[in-house]
C-alpha cells in the first residue's frame, strides 16, 4: 500500500469535496480516511489515501491536484506518508 496525505485549504465552496473526490476515483485513489471542517468560511480537508492503483508517476498526479485546487479555489498539497511522517515527528 502506498499512502499518501492530501490536505485542501481554502475558502469554502459549493463542489471542493465532490471535485477532488471525482480525481481521486478517476485515477483509482482510494480514500482511507478523511477529515472536513469549516471553520468561519473556511475549508480545510486532510485525507489519508492509497495511491498504489496510481499509474502516474507521483510527482505527475500531485501537480494535477495542484492545478484542480487552482481551479476550484483551495491550495491542494500531497505527500507521502512516510515523508509526513519524518516532517511531523517530535
Amino acid at each position: 500500500m502506498n499512502k499518501t496525505i492530501i490536505t485542501v485549504v481554502g475558502k469554502d465552496t459549493v463542489g471542493i469535496i465532490a471535485r477532488v473526490c471525482t480525481y481521486l476515483a478517476d485515477n483509482r485513489i482510494n480514500i482511507l480516511d478523511i477529515s472536513q471542517t469549516i471553520v468561519q468560511g473556511y475549508f480545510n480537508m486532510m485525507m489519508i489515501v492509497d495511491t498504489g492503483g496510481v499509474e502516474k508517476q507521483f510527482g505527475d498526479m500531485a501537480d494535477e491536484l495542484v492545478v484542480l485546487g487552482e481551479e476550484i479555489g483551495v491550495v491542494i498539497k500531497c505527500q507521502k506518508e512516510e515523508i509526513f511522517d519524518k516532517m511531523h515527528r517530535i
